[in-house]
């Protein structure tokens, strides 16, 4: 069995992991370190919880501890609350090495980051949107950034989606070409666009990309103590079918995530079920940094039962036992449905994954189907029930819902960025 001594990681690293319990490596990390301590780029692909960010960040604080300097490395990852995540996994690791990590997100001051940015510390933890922001409009103070030896794409296969694409492409031209630095991918999903950056030709002097997938995270297991369930909802009827199950004697004190596809309807449902006196938090890109922080903060407290999410919870977050995972929208993606019920039945616990299946959604929940091998069972909610017990209650708590938000003026952070983001593109086309 191997040790983080016998994969070439330095004693006072090994000691810091040691400190952090962690005392054998997984199998990416068992897979991954030795090759990137080699230089080599590298495609890692393991499930979540599985210790991707020790199997990047390990070598790299390796490597920058023979030879300290800023910017090091820069890792790039989708959401504010990965970013942070990651940060905080740096920050343990370096914690008696003086090892600076800063954070560049939305939702702060951008002259703080700014700053932040001239200071050169060692390691860059970023948004794309952000970082490309920054980038754009201060070319001269984002110069260290062509020092950078490490970079990391945290969730490639998000990553490398047309959402990005832009973002993506101001952060690259910013820091040294792909031949003069090391660049790391790592996902719980190897998606084709990420598995064919492996055969892209390799720089003179530079080694073929390394390929971890050992953990065959392409190969979908869904756990035995999963159950997948849906229920037929009616759209006029969806919000009081999801009151009438969370309510339920069943689910009444179970923790759950409900997933939107949309930050409007997540806001909707979080304060609808609070009317309703179910306790009830929310993460979605329309709320301020200081709120989703608190957020996940209340869910991990469980201060609230209930944690009303769009895609922003569906991955790599350290969320603890989940025992209901609900679907309010069925995603587009098979993939993504995936990450969302992975969320419960973990670690060989038991739990329930319950779709709220639309006519408009027939197609989608067959494509889910199809990806993870198996059928869903129907979960039969009895229409009266729902009639008598959620829908006049869950009516009157939603028109309430909707005049709240229109009154603090739900979406105007969302028109101003647009805005804003439309200013800069037609500035670079001039």
């Amino acid at each position: 069995m191997s040790t983080f001594a016998s994969l070439g990681l330095p004693k006072w690293l090994v000691e810091n992991l040691e400190a952090m319990r962690i005392t054998t490596p997984t199998n990416i990390q068992a897979g991954c370190i030795p090759e990137i301590l080699k230089g080599r780029d590298c495609i890692g692909g393991a499930k979540t919880g599985s210790g991707k960010t020790i199997a990047f960040g390990a070598p790299m604080l390796a490597n920058w501890s023979k030879d300290p300097s800023g910017i090091y490395g820069v890792v790039l990852t989708p959401t504010r609350e990965l970013a942070m995540q990651i940060a905080d996994q740096f920050a343990a690791l370096g914690a008696t090495v003086n090892l600076k990590v800063r954070l560049v997100i939305g939702g702060q001051s951008m002259t703080d980051q700014v700053a932040v940015i001239k200071e050169n510390p060692h390691f860059l933890i970023a948004t794309p949107g952000r970082l490309a922001h920054i980038i754009m409009e201060n070319p001269d103070e984002t110069r260290g950034l062509k020092r950078v030896k490490y970079l990391v794409l945290d969730e490639a296969d998000r990553l490398l989606t047309d959402s990005f694409t832009d973002h993506l492409q101001t952060c690259f031209e910013a820091l040294p070409d792909s031949s003069k630095r090391q660049t790391l991918l790592f996902t719980a999903t190897v998606t084709d666009s990420v598995r064919s950056l492996k055969d892209k030709p390799v720089a003179k002097g530079k080694q073929p990309v390394f390929l971890h997938e050992l953990d065959q995270v392409d190969a979908v297991k869904i756990p035995s103590t999963l159950r997948l369930l849906y229920c037929l909802a009616p759209v006029v009827v969806k919000e009081s079918m999801l009151h009438n199950i969370l309510t339920s004697d069943e689910y009444k004190e179970s923790t759950a995530i409900v997933f939107a596809n949309r930050s409007e309807t997540a806001e909707i449902l979080r304060r609808t079920l609070r009317h309703l006196e179910v306790t009830t938090t929310s993460l979605h890109s329309e709320m301020p940094q200081s709120e989703r922080t608190n957020s996940l903060h209340r869910f991990r407290a469980g201060a609230a039962r209930v944690l009303i999410a769009t895609d922003l919870a569906s991955r790599g977050l350290d969320i603890p036992s989940v025992e209901l995972v609900i679907n309010f929208d069925i995603p587009r993606d098979p993939d993504d449905y995936v990450h969302r019920v992975g969320r419960t039945a973990r670690a060989g616990r038991k739990g329930d994954a319950i779709s709220m299946v639309t006519p408009n959604d027939l197609s989608r929940v067959l494509a889910i189907e199809e990806r993870v091998g198996l059928k869903m069972e129907e979960l039969a909610i009895s229409d009266n029930k729902v009639i008598s017990q959620s829908l006049k209650a869950v009516s009157k708590a939603k028109i309430e819902a909707r005049m709240e938000m229109e009154k603090d003026g739900f979406g105007e952070r969302k028109r101003r960025r647009k805005e804003r983001d439309n200013a800069r593109k037609r500035y670079k086309d001039i």
